[in-house]
């Protein structure tokens, strides 16, 4: 396979002028020189022998290719992504999901697409990134524009690339038409520029979809208790953006029956904490068991502190609470705990606080704590007796 140095290019990179191209053309022109048409070039055995495809991938590639007659075009394509820094298994990749990628013009299109996101301030390994996750976008000129306009709403190329990641339709999308007016909608709604960035981190399909579809989302933030301009407005919609409205009401109908909430109970701890609702039914069950049941809480103590729902229950909620349940079972504790607090304290407050000043009495309590936190919790949840028999 073709391959850039990288010295060559990080020259290239380093002024992304016009100039650039012409350095290109003299490099492309000396690393593949021009060759007529070969009616012997077969495009699926090129796929496979140089770009690393197999044959089926190959085969399902080809048809979109067969108008290229020589191997010209594919060789410059290969060696730029190869001096960009992608790997054989990575450019491997990129053909197979976008063949038409071959296509694309060295000199008129990828060159000035890389200088352009290098002047918008992407790193080399950020436009490595870029390219693998949507190839097709960036062999259209167009995505430079686009970028100046999602890296300052992102927040950082980090960001940017992770959303991409989970939707790369945001590259294909219309600004104007499609995902400017999303964000106006959530600035009317009370968000900033931090808030927006982080719901569309998680959720950038909000982005892409219809308009109509996002105005009944928000609608269905506001029916859960939510109000525009809270400070959990931004959860709520996270928490909604992957239901129906009647999916809403029957989560909603769930909770209420299984921590026997009452109608208000229900509606405040959906409030306080919307991202309870995409929480499977399972993971809801077993809190509810082991916070009802075994710990003794009511079910209105939980509602007004739903927090602790999204907390995991084998690594945080179960340990806790067996290192606090022995502490008081050995008379090592002056007054029962506010299992809230224990719950939601950082883990080096609690080790502060229950595990650290308890070594000298139960010397093996901090070696059964993080056992408990690594899943090792005995089945019947007791720790080693503490010493002097405690």
């Amino acid at each position: 396979m073709l391959r850039l140095r990288h010295s060559v290019l990080a020259q290239l990179l380093s002024s992304p002028s016009a100039s650039t191209i012409s350095p290109l053309h003299r490099l492309f022109s000396a690393a593949a020189p021009a060759v007529s048409p070969n009616p012997s070039f077969a495009v699926d055995d090129y796929l496979v022998a140089t770009c690393g495809l197999t044959r089926a991938q190959a085969l399902k590639a080809s048809p979109k290719l067969s108008h290229i007659k020589s191997p010209t075009n594919p060789d410059a394509v290969l060696a730029f992504l190869a001096g960009l820094g992608l790997s054989d298994a990575d450019i491997a990749a990129l053909v197979a999901r976008d063949p038409q990628f071959l296509c694309a013009k060295v000199e008129k299109t990828l060159a000035p697409v890389v200088a352009g996101l290098t002047g918008v301030g992407l790193s080399p390994s950020d436009i490595v990134r870029l390219v693998s996750l949507s190839p097709n976008s960036f062999r259209c000129r167009s995505i430079v524009s686009k970028l100046h306009y999602y890296l300052p709403l992102f927040g950082s190329s980090e960001n940017l690339l992770r959303a991409l990641k989970r939707n790369s339709y945001l590259l294909s999308s219309d600004l104007d038409g499609v995902v400017k007016p999303k964000v106006t909608l959530l600035r009317e709604c009370g968000l900033g520029a931090c808030d927006i960035a982080k719901l569309c981190s998680n959720q950038p399909g909000l982005l892409t979809t219809n308009l109509e579809r996002f105005q009944v989302l928000v609608a269905c933030a506001e029916k859960i208790g939510v109000p525009r301009g809270s400070r959990m407005f931004r959860h709520a919609l996270r928490a909604v953006a992957s239901f129906r409205e009647e999916e809403i009401a029957a989560r909603v109908e769930y909770l209420r029956n299984t921590f026997m909430w009452t109608d208000g109970e229900v509606g405040i701890a959906v409030s306080t904490f919307p991202l309870m609702l995409s929480r499977s039914k399972e993971s809801l069950q077993r809190r509810s068991e082991f916070l009802i049941s075994e710990v003794g809480l009511e079910p209105a103590y939980i509602a007004h502190r739903p927090v602790m729902l999204g907390l995991s229950l084998e690594g945080r909620l179960r340990p806790r609470y067996c290192a606090v349940k022995f502490l008081k079972e050995n008379g090592l504790l002056k007054r029962d705990p506010n299992y809230s607090i224990v719950f939601r304290e950082t883990e080096k407050t609690f080790r502060d606080k229950f595990i650290c000043p308890h070594k000298e009495a139960a010397p093996h309590l901090e070696e059964d704590y993080d056992a408990a936190c690594k899943g090792q919790l005995p089945t019947n949840f007791r720790f080693t007796q503490a010493k002097n028999g405690l």
